[in-house]
């Protein structure tokens, strides 16, 4: 199996995902394996969604979508040319996934197998359902995955390299426990947006996908603002306002009115609209439903700030504030090039 069979596959498992990402499911006749894989797969969603409320079937819609546009002939070829991929011998690659939102650890998945390796995954238990179905269809699509391909609930072992993904405090095992493995560490990380004030309607109202997608957990997710001393939140609360029906949602609800009696119980100063509150805090990583927010004196101090911080922020939303910035409401939607942590996963791969 060469590099563009492995392409080839993936592209067919694309075409499938894209039937599940719209509102309405359709099945299309032309895809391949569809009369076997097609209701199977639409009750791993109805599983995800009944084991994991944050997993709703919006949210999970919404990341087939992504990937659905991901996995085509052109994003590959965008990704993949810059690296020259030999068929050279194959390695154990084990991925611990985090959990937090749906199908969070496809890429490395797809990364692993596209680079020529073989995979061994242990799953979160908030997300195990659709990618071992995921993978049964590929290797139906093209049975030289099979034998690549493994799943395990119990302690990752005979690999030759890992890819591991969780908390600060879990991190930190996974680099005493993985150091003598060639190895891609990552640990919690948050985003944030730089506001001038200057910004319009309609980029605000795209800042809301970026803050409330997902119910905000994910590392791509905003939970941080820069703004002006003299900032007027009057336009920002506007623009949330399209995500007022999130507070419907009983986990959102709970965790919604938990924190805000915590603010209030701690006599905290918060700014809140029923369903988001926003409260000055230097930190990055906000409680769900909250966002903080600093203030600055000009745009070169949070330039410094954020390169002093960077191993703590995934995405910089902004306009014409820096050469690495994210388009407002584009922090949900990332290519196959753009790299958790900015580690270049392929490389990685292709080195060990």
């Amino acid at each position: 199996m060469n590099l563009q069979q492995r392409i080839n596959a993936f592209v067919k498992l694309g075409d499938f995902i894209r039937q599940f990402s719209n509102d309405t499911v359709v099945k299309q006749n032309t895809v391949e394996f569809n009369d076997m894989f097609f209701d199977g797969f639409q009750h791993q969603l109805k599983l995800a969604e009944e084991h994991n409320g944050w997993f709703t079937q919006e949210n999970i819609k919404f990341a087939l979508k992504g990937w659905s546009e991901s996995l085509t002939a052109d994003k590959f070829k965008t990704w993949l040319s810059p690296y020259d991929i030999q068929e050279t011998e194959q390695k154990e690659v084990a991925i611990i996934m985090a959990g937090n939102i749906p199908l969070v650890g496809f890429h490395d998945f797809l990364t692993v197998l596209i680079t020529g390796h073989k995979v061994l995954v242990k799953q979160s238990s908030n997300d195990k359902h659709m990618l071992p179905y995921l993978a049964k269809y590929l290797e139906f699509v093209e049975p030289g995955f099979k034998g690549r391909i493994k799943f395990t609930e119990d302690k990752v072992e005979n690999f030759d390299a890992v890819i591991a993904t969780g908390s600060n405090n879990t991190a930190r095992y996974f680099e005493y426990y993985f150091k003598n493995k060639p190895s891609i560490i990552r640990n919690n990380r948050n985003s944030v947006a730089v506001l001038t004030g200057n910004e319009t309607q309609n980029e605000l109202e795209k800042l809301s996908e970026d803050i409330f997608r997902y119910y905000g957990l994910g590392c791509r997710n905003v939970s941080k603002l820069f703004i002006p001393k003299d900032y007027n939140f009057d336009a920002f609360f506007n623009a949330m306002y399209k995500w007022h029906p999130i507070i419907e949602k009983a986990k959102y609800a709970n965790n919604y009115d938990y924190n805000k009696a915590v603010y209030l119980m701690s006599e905290f100063d918060m700014l809140e609209n029923g369903f988001l509150m926003i409260k000055e805090d230097q930190s990055y990583a906000s409680p769900i439903a909250t966002v903080f927010y600093e203030y600055y004196e000009n745009l070169d101090e949070v330039k410094k700030k954020i390169v002093a911080d960077e191993k703590q922020i995934q995405c910089v939303v902004a306009k014409g504030f820096t050469e690495n910035e994210i388009p407002f409401g584009a922090t949900q939607k990332p290519e196959l090039w753009d790299y958790a942590d900015s580690v270049d996963s392929v490389e990685f791969l292709l080195s060990i």
